[in-house]
């Protein structure tokens, strides 16, 4: 079975919505525990995101209500194979019925302008920080901004702290004079869920010139499953438009920089046969007709292994 690596999903924030959800096995989550072993997960990313609709000095306390859910909730009894991911030792160390599981922050909305509050939730687990979602935060402008404005002098202070944390630097959901910005300056960039803008042109996807940047950083690109980012015909997306866009970073020079970040649970639309997360098998499969399972290796776990920076 093929290991998988997926950079992104948004259980947390379904389990907050709703406190009776179990991880273990609720039909609610395109993401829980069965789907993960029935697939082949050895990594899973759990996302922080901050609804807009909670009150901003209320954010960071969500934040932290999140990580509860993560430490008792995920990593618990009830899930005892789902092991904390702090270093890439603890990826290489899982046994072969163990799945990794690694904290991320999905926009700096929680912290505001406080550098204390992003080294706590580097304390208490997260590894990987998304600058913005869509829209202007403290630190930069995100992809939905109208003036396309670059990172702040705080956002400097939070990209050049991740790097001295060695932690992810997301570009996802960045403007693009962020994204050129945080480019510069990250020693980690990764795009955990987006896809290419040449095959569909929507605002959260990446354009060559990005996507060449991200390469040349030896950054990752982790191809989201959501179908209104991969073609125009969103409405009946297939796995082969995932695989189009697998296809186009590859003539891009990108196969060293291409994963998956599902978006899952963070998307109410899915892609015909990729319906949850036991999907993976079916993607798996359809890889398999065109690539080599030294690529496909690459694609689903490897490539995302090989960029974790601690």
């Amino acid at each position: 079975m093929m290991k998988i690596f997926d950079a992104h999903c948004d259980v947390l924030y379904k389990m907050w919505l709703n406190n009776k959800i179990s991880f273990k096995d609720s039909d609610i989550l395109h993401v829980n525990y069965e789907n993960l072993v029935f697939a082949g997960s050895k990594v899973q990313c759990f996302a922080i995101y901050i609804p807009e609709s909670v009150r901003f000095e209320d954010r960071f306390n969500v934040a932290l209500e999140m990580v509860d859910i993560f430490y008792e909730r995920v990593l618990n009894d009830i899930c005892p194979k789902m092991k904390l991911v702090l270093e890439k030792k603890d990826i290489l160390q899982l046994h072969k019925d163990e799945i990794g599981a690694i904290l991320t922050l999905e926009g700096c909305d929680a912290i505001g302008h406080d550098l204390v509050r992003l080294k706590t939730l580097y304390r208490l687990g997260v590894r990987s920080v998304g600058l913005t979602w869509n829209f202007a935060n403290a630190v930069a402008d995100g992809c939905r901004e109208q003036r396309n404005g670059g990172l702040t002098n705080f956002g400097i202070e939070v990209v050049q702290l991740n790097n001295d944390l060695k932690m992810w630097t997301d570009v996802s959901h960045l403007s693009e004079r962020s994204f050129w910005d945080t480019i510069e300056l990250a020693q980690f960039p990764i795009a955990s869920h987006s896809n290419v803008y040449s095959l569909f042109q929507h605002p959260r996807n990446l354009k060559d010139d990005q996507i060449k940047a991200i390469i040349e950083k030896k950054g990752i690109i982790g191809i989201s499953f959501v179908p209104y980012f991969l073609s125009e015909n969103y409405q009946n997306t297939h796995i082969k438009d995932i695989l189009n866009h697998i296809d186009y970073i590859c003539s891009l020079g990108g196969e060293k920089n291409i994963g998956f970040g599902s978006d899952f649970d963070g998307i109410d639309d899915t892609i015909n046969g990729l319906e949850d997360y036991r999907g993976y098998k079916v993607l798996v499969e359809e890889l398999q007709k065109q690539y080599s399972n030294e690529q496909i290796s690459k694609f689903c776990y490897q490539n995302f292994v090989d960029t974790f920076p601690n």
